[in-house]
């Protein structure tokens, strides 16, 4: 059959969108990797889902699957692209738009300029809920790889994360410590690796190893992550701005028990059809 779909971007992290409320598809691990190949599909980092909700108060199901196929939790600047597509494609006219996940519900909302706020909830801070194995709860932990101690905060923003300072995002080890960081053993479902360097107390920046993606453009939720570690950590204030590889996003979060609120773009590239 041809499936319908719309490539879209937030800030160069690029998505395959699906519509599954006015199109049927019995969606399987193996179609997602067909279509995200780059070469011999349409390409994508990971393939976004629309779905009908599965309960009374939310407007609709958004489902998250990476390249390699597996459903993940969250993804932040999905979701800016998820309000797009609902908004573009007149499946709603909510504003905001309450949107079910696996790990719960979030709120979007897009402003006047088309920039997408995303409620992106409380940061998940107790390392068993995150998962990550430790004694007791802490704003840094000590992480031992390749024979090295790293200090980090470990976080879930609905999906884990690990964040690191480093001096320089430029010369930062993504490519050879992102991968042995995801898969470690203290982390039972792998995680997503974030190595910040902070500018000032309003401004960091951001790069990203993402769980079965590998580097991406742009992170939304690790640019959360990212944030919850810095005012932790005392190093930002309470708003901030994020300088990923594909552009800004603007971040605030008042401290524990409150949502961290992210606004950026979310771009439309083309839409099609793929035979599958």
């Amino acid at each position: 059959m041809l499936l319908r779909f719309t490539k879209m971007h937030g800030l160069g992290n690029d998505f395959v969108v699906v519509d599954l409320i006015t199109q049927r598809f019995n969606l399987k691990p193996h179609h997602v990797r067909k279509i995200a190949d780059r070469h011999f599909g349409v390409g994508c980092d990971q393939l976004l889902v629309v779905e009908p909700p599965q309960r009374p108060d939310v407007d609709f199901r958004y489902r998250i699957f990476n390249a390699e196929g597996s459903e993940v939790e969250q993804c932040g600047n999905g979701a800016r692209c998820f309000a797009r597509f609902v908004r573009d494609k007149k499946l709603t006219g909510n504003n905001p738009i309450r949107v079910e996940t696996c790990n719960g519900v979030i709120s979007l909302e897009i402003d006047e300029h088309k920039q997408v706020k995303v409620d992106m909830g409380a940061p998940i801070l107790e390392p068993a809920d995150i998962p990550f194995n430790a004694d007791q709860r802490a704003s840094t932990y000590a992480l031992e790889a390749d024979g090295q101690t790293y200090t980090v905060s470990a976080i879930s923003m609905g999906n884990p994360h690990v964040v690191l300072q480093v001096e320089d995002t430029d010369s930062a080890p993504v490519e050879t410590l992102g991968p042995k960081l995801e898969s470690h053993p203290r982390f039972p479902k792998r995680v997503n690796v974030g190595f910040m360097q902070v500018l000032d107390r309003q401004r960091f920046r951001l790069r990203v190893f993402e769980r079965g993606v590998g580097e991406t453009l742009a992170c939304g939720s690790g640019a959360c992550a990212a944030m919850v570690a810095g005012v932790q950590r005392g190093l930002l204030d309470n708003t901030a701005t994020a300088e990923l590889k594909g552009g800004e996003l603007t971040l605030s979060w008042q401290g524990e028990g409150h949502p961290v609120i992210m606004t950026g773009p979310a771009t439309t590239v083309f839409e099609g059809q793929v035979r599958i």
